[in-house]
């Protein structure tokens, strides 16, 4: 699956209100229920705030990639959030995250995995990084997402 595929304009936020993690994970959460008309919102939070606990997945300088395992779910689903003010993750870094991919899997897939795995080389490009906060409009996130992955992929 395409990442720009997982994250469609309609599941992509910029300019989230959160102030900490928990908020961001229920503001992100309500994106999703909302747009895919999903009534498992609690189920969502509950996967999410418990893979946390394991260890925080603010990964990187400003980047988090929450995710979970959601029984009732049948397939992957994503939702990125863009905050300009940055969100208190209690991340490995200290630092705060201002791009933050939340991803949701079945429960007896490991499809993420891959996710996971793009995501990482495309994040190792600091340039990535900056043109996703730069944007102001989900459309032009989306476009954004597109334009790096096709490069990756087209350098094979």
């Amino acid at each position: 699956m395409l990442l720009n595929e997982m994250f469609p304009p309609d599941l992509i936020k910029v300019g989230l209100d959160a102030d900490d993690k928990d908020e961001a994970f229920e503001e992100l959460v309500d994106v999703f229920c909302s747009r895919r008309n999903f009534n498992g919102r609690s189920e969502i939070l509950e996967s999410l705030r418990k893979r946390e606990k394991l260890m925080s997945t603010g990964i990187q300088k400003g980047i988090a990639i929450p995710h979970g395992k959601i029984d009732s779910l049948d397939d992957l689903y994503g939702v990125m959030g863009i905050s300009r003010k940055g969100v208190d993750y209690e991340a490995l870094d200290g630092g705060p995250v201002h791009l933050l991919f939340m991803i949701l899997v079945p429960k007896n897939s490991e499809k993420h995995l891959r996710v996971l795995q793009r995501l990482a080389e495309l994040l190792s490009n600091p340039q990535f990084y900056k043109d996703l906060t730069a944007q102001k409009d989900a459309a032009v996130v989306s476009a954004t997402l597109k334009r790096y992955e096709d490069d990756l992929i087209a350098k094979g």
